[in-house]
């Protein structure tokens, strides 16, 4: 039972986007806590689905599979729904569309390359990466509330930070991937 714990994590994640984004239609001061909370809670199983899996030697192709997705499936959700809400303005927008744009380009060139039997491994700036977004939309939900409204500037701040790396490991994936194309 213990090796599908972290599968399990992985999908609570996918399956934690519709009441995160649900959250954005409760009444303030509420939707800005329940999305923080929510949005919290499933990037702590980001890291723990993963280290449960190598701890309990529990690694499956469903879950090398399935996580990606699941963090870009939140990442997307709550980078729209910040937009959609107010919380992020014209200029945040093109970080945005950085971050959502390779997420998706990466994810069809590993799709692509997968067909090919090619496997372009993690790397550790795309670590960074997910780290930093995570962090970034942590500060941006935070700052919807009163209590959090002061961190607003370093949360952009951050959410730049975190396009800046994404467009870094893209640019890296990319490097990797290319030649595999022809």
């Amino acid at each position: 039972m213990r090796r599908h714990i972290p599968n399990l994590l992985t999908l609570a994640r996918v399956l934690a986007v519709v009441p995160f984004c649900a959250a954005f239609w409760l009444p303030d001061p509420a939707a800005g806590w329940t999305a923080l909370v929510l949005f919290a809670a499933a990037a702590v199983t980001d890291w723990f689905d993963g280290w449960l899996a190598r701890r309990w030697q529990a690694q499956s192709d469903f879950g090398r599979w399935l996580d990606p997705i699941a963090d870009k499936l939140l990442v997307a959700a709550a980078l729209t729904m910040l937009l959609a809400k107010g919380q992020l303005g014209m200029a945040s927008a093109i970080a945005v569309i950085i971050i959502l744009g390779r997420e998706i380009l990466i994810s069809g060139l590993r799709e692509f390359l997968g067909q090919k039997q090619v496997v372009v491994a993690v790397t550790g700036v795309a670590k960074w990466k997910t780290a930093a977004q995570l962090v970034a939309i942590v500060l941006l939900l935070l700052a919807m509330t009163a209590a959090g409204a002061v961190l607003q500037p370093a949360a952009l701040v951050l959410l730049w930070i975190a396009a800046a790396l994404t467009a870094w490991s893209g640019a890296d994936y990319l490097a990797k991937g290319l030649p595999h194309l022809r």
